[in-house]
């Protein structure tokens, strides 16, 4: 999933992968990482999502799907519950002192936080 976090989620196919039924797959998975499969995809799409506004060549729309979404307003709406703005406003915002970070850095800085997570420590 996090490599092809563009393609369509297809919980059979991943639960016949494990050897295991789709239910097992999904509790198994749940039990592992802490969220369903689906919501873990959508955490991987938002995260590039995110990392493709900063560049600000790709408009909302043309992001949303390069992203594997197929939903401007599902993606818009997940977007905001994770990042807490929208995609327009995060695209829109200075992110030039972000800009000497290396990516894999970033990455773990610019993750969305879900609702009970603990934010990363920044003091390293």
């Amino acid at each position: 999933m996090d490599r092809d976090y563009a393609e369509p989620l297809d919980v059979e196919a991943l639960a016949r992968v494990a050897f295991m039924s789709s239910g097992h797959f999904s509790r198994s998975f749940r039990a592992a990482y802490g969220e369903t499969p689906y919501s873990y995809l959508m955490t991987r799409r938002i995260e590039r999502a995110k990392a493709l506004l900063r560049r600000g060549d790709l408009s909302v729309t043309d992001v949303c799907f390069e992203v594997g979404c197929t939903s401007l307003g599902s993606f818009s709406s997940r977007f905001t519950e994770l990042v807490g703005e929208t995609p327009s406003a995060y695209r829109a915002r200075d992110h030039g002192d972000g800009a000497a970070i290396p990516a894999c850095v970033a990455k773990v800085f610019t993750r969305p936080i879900r609702n009970g997570e603990a934010k990363p420590d920044r003091r390293a």
